[in-house]
């Protein structure tokens, strides 16, 4: 079967960031370098050539284009500087653009005045209808969740999960019709998969992120641990999830009359806890990547885009909001501006909640499927080699 070209394949490609992959001549030093590359997943050498044939199915259902880490190191041996380490970040954005029926990926990666336009617009619109339901400030205690309801925020947090739920649903489904076509092993029906076993190794390599320490991490002695790219990486991921599981938690003992939602508990209390110190390893990650970037200090952080940038101030004021809330439950006398850094905070949460499907954030979810069939193997290779024969 001839697989179905598309000559503006790198042309589309060079809107979603620095490609420069025109350049290559398939010498393959990326792939040789690239500490994540087997036998089977020669990338980015196969990722640039789908690419530069204007392959477009193979290049959007590969599971390879969500494995890489962007160590850098490909970028770094390229002979012809066609920096394949940028085209892999590149083809990613592209690919979260290319799930999304409704096109607002497109816009947030390819127009960064007319995205940066319509983040602050959507923050305004709801910070706004947000203040619709407020009440009064009170001046003798700190009662946030009189002046914003409880009941209104955790109606806007459901309304925004449920958009979420349904709108990354149909990308996620996109992106798992088109990898799993590509994948030739997941279509042979006479081979039987370790899919139970390859589900676990899917979650330790998500929590624990150890592919990215043990092999992308490419100089782990000359920076202290918690400087290394991989527990950047991780203390977002683990801050957010935190945050998350966290916030649930609230809702949930409020819902069993245990505790009604903003009301001051020790800091020690297990939920309060999990909140603050998720909270911190949140900022400390973003705020880490963020000067990464901005002084371009590896080769993962030189090419920024505008809605790289996006999501990190996002993620940044989320958690900052979020943290100056919590020190303002502790002061000894209520202050104007925690009520107006609540209304705030719930806007930028709530903007943060519904752009995840189109955002690099996206990737998250991508990966974990991505991992999941990277980790899906033959139960016995001797019964591979039995179906090949039959």
């Amino acid at each position: 079967m001839s697989a179905r070209v598309d000559p503006q394949l790198l042309l589309e490609l060079k809107k979603y960031g620095a490609v420069s992959v025109e350049k290559c001549f398939n010498c393959g030093n990326c792939t040789a370098s690239c500490p994540l590359s087997t036998n089977g997943e020669t990338f980015p050498r196969r990722l640039i050539r789908y690419a530069q044939l204007g392959m477009k199915k193979p290049l959007l259902g590969s599971k390879e284009l969500w494995l890489c880490y962007y160590c850098g190191e490909c970028t770094q041996t390229c002979p012809k500087q066609a920096d394949p380490g940028e085209f892999m970040a590149a083809a990613r954005r592209y690919a979260i653009a290319s799930y999304d029926p409704l096109g607002l990926a497109k816009l947030l990666y390819t127009s960064p005045v007319l995205s940066t336009v319509f983040l602050m617009l959507l923050a305004m619109l709801i910070g706004l209808v947000v203040y619709t339901s407020h009440g009064p400030m009170s001046t003798e205690t700190l009662k946030l969740f009189e002046f914003i309801p409880a009941a209104a925020v955790h109606n806007f947090g459901i309304g925004a999960m449920v958009i979420v739920a349904l709108t990354g649903l149909v990308n996620t489904v996109n992106m798992l019709a088109r990898v799993w076509r590509e994948n030739v092993l997941l279509n042979s029906p006479n081979i039987r998969l370790n899919w139970l076993s390859a589900l676990w190794e899917t979650i330790v390599e998500v929590l624990t992120q150890r592919r990215y320490q043990r092999d992308c991490e490419t100089d782990p002695d000359k920076q202290a641990w918690f400087l290394q790219k991989w527990f950047i990486h991780a203390s977002m991921l683990w801050g957010f999830l935190g945050l998350l599981v966290a916030t649930a938690l609230d809702f949930g003992l409020e819902l069993l009359g245990i505790k009604p939602t903003g009301t001051w508990v020790p800091l020690w209390n297990p939920v309060r806890l999990l909140g603050t110190l998720s909270g911190i390893l949140l900022i400390y990650g973003v705020t880490v990547a963020m000067l990464k970037r901005f002084r371009k200090a590896d080769e993962a952080s030189t090419v920024s885009t505008a809605s790289d940038w996006a999501l990190l101030i996002l993620l940044w004021l989320t958690g900052v909001s979020g943290f100056i809330l919590e020190v303002a439950l502790y002061l000894p006398q209520p202050t104007a501006w925690a009520y107006w850094t609540l209304l705030f905070h719930i806007s930028i949460a709530v903007e943060l909640l519904l752009l995840l499907p189109y955002t690099k954030f996206a990737h998250a979810i991508y990966r974990i499927i991505a991992l999941y069939f990277h980790a899906i193997k033959p139960v016995a290779a001797a019964e591979t080699a039995k179906a090949r024969t039959d």
